[in-house]
């Protein structure tokens, strides 16, 4: 939660009185500016991050990808037993 929203219970700025009070342009100019501050605290990750985290998504998708195939085929194989009234033929 930024500080904004955590300074107030309905989450508006703490030092804007006139909030309530802005025309349509000035609550987007109000917002533009919140999404650049919000931005400014973003923090780059270093190439050994990424290259970590890239392959810590691949190996996770690799390994839910063996997982959804043992289950296509158990289940697969489980519908053909059952609807035809015995083991399926290999």
């Amino acid at each position: 939660m930024t500080e904004t929203a955590a300074s107030s219970s309905k989450g508006r700025p703490s030092g804007d009185k006139n909030s309530g009070k802005r025309g349509f342009f000035g609550r987007i100019i109000l917002f533009i500016r919140q999404v650049i501050a919000e931005l400014k605290k973003v923090v780059t990750p270093t190439r050994k991050e990424l290259v970590n985290y890239t392959l810590v998504v691949l190996v996770f998708v690799i390994i839910m990808m063996i997982i959804v195939t043992i289950l296509d085929f158990a289940f697969g194989n489980a519908a053909i037993w059952l609807f035809s009234g015995g083991p399926p033929d290999q």
